[in-house]
């Protein structure tokens, strides 16, 4: 069977594509990927001795940002008729429990969340969440569908937060990228260039890519690149030094877009909305 249960070294499914790549997935821990390996490399991180300290922040993997990506001013979110949600930063659909299925086709996996009291009650919508990981050789392709369920619109942002494994933090270099980002430390317009010079000191860096976007590990020997389509199609970059690992996160809209109404989506009554992207494992 390509979905199987392991219980170590922590409870969480495997899905094995036909060339023996794999993915891990922890759907009681937020929808939290894991692991995926190409022809035998992992190319996720994950901090595990942390990820098994109970009461400890996840540093790995792919944490799943809905319905917002990024902080909103005291938590709050303004709403038509004099109402307000409450969401901390990135949202909550990374720290609730997910159901898993397999595929229909065979390729992968299926992650569904639904709206219920407790999220109701900091984001007074109805909701399901779809998020689908498909194995190709050499490829992870990531497609979410988001259906709203409520009598009234629905706003919302959605991203990852994927840990990458590299060989270190000096020697990269990336593709794709425009000269001009934003740097989210000092909150403020950057030179992409220069804040790219900094992973050992640790960066969080936003920018808009004109297509797809490469981390480039020549020490490795690979190269990855993440396909990006609109609307989903911004991209974060961040280091947690001295961890050998750089995040590479496509986002829908930057911080705060429910606020600013920039590349803020919403979805009518009844409507349904799809988005897709796809991270492809090459040599350097």
């Amino acid at each position: 069977m390509p979905l199987q249960q392991h219980s170590a070294p922590y409870a969480h499914s495997v899905f094995t594509a036909e060339n023996g790549d794999l993915i891990r997935v922890v759907p009681e821990r937020g929808g939290l990927l894991t692991g995926w390996q190409v022809q035998g490399r992992e190319i996720v991180y994950l901090d595990l001795e942390r990820f098994l300290t109970p009461g400890q922040s996840v540093r790995g993997g792919a944490p799943i940002l809905f319905p917002i990506c990024g902080n909103l001013p005291g938590d709050s979110l303004p709403l038509p008729g004099g109402r307000t949600a409450t969401l901390k930063q990135h949202g909550f659909a990374r720290d609730l429990p997910w159901q898993l299925s397999a595929l229909a086709d065979g390729q992968g996996v299926r992650l569904e969340l639904s709206d219920s009291e407790q999220t109701r009650s900091e984001f007074p919508f109805e909701f399901l969440l779809q998020l689908d990981y498909r194995l190709a050789p050499g490829a992870l392709e990531v497609s979410v569908t988001l259906h709203n369920r409520s009598d009234q619109a629905l706003p919302f942002s959605f991203g990852l937060h994927p840990y990458f494994n590299v060989s270190g933090l000096s020697g990269l270099s990336f593709e794709g990228m425009p000269e001009q980002g934003f740097d989210h430390k000092p909150m403020a317009a950057a030179n992409t260039a220069s804040v790219l010079t900094q992973l050992d000191q640790g960066i969080d860096l936003l920018v808009r890519p004109t297509g797809n976007v490469a981390v480039v590990d020549a020490a490795a020997g690979q190269k990855l690149t993440m396909e990006l389509s609109d609307p989903w199609n911004l991209a974060v970059f961040w280091t947690d030094p001295p961890r050998s690992m750089v995040c590479m996160e496509p986002w829908t809209g930057p911080r705060q877009s429910l606020i600013s109404g920039d590349r803020k989506l919403e979805l009518a009554p009844g409507e349904q909305r799809s988005l897709c992207t796809r991270y492809v494992v090459s040599a350097a």
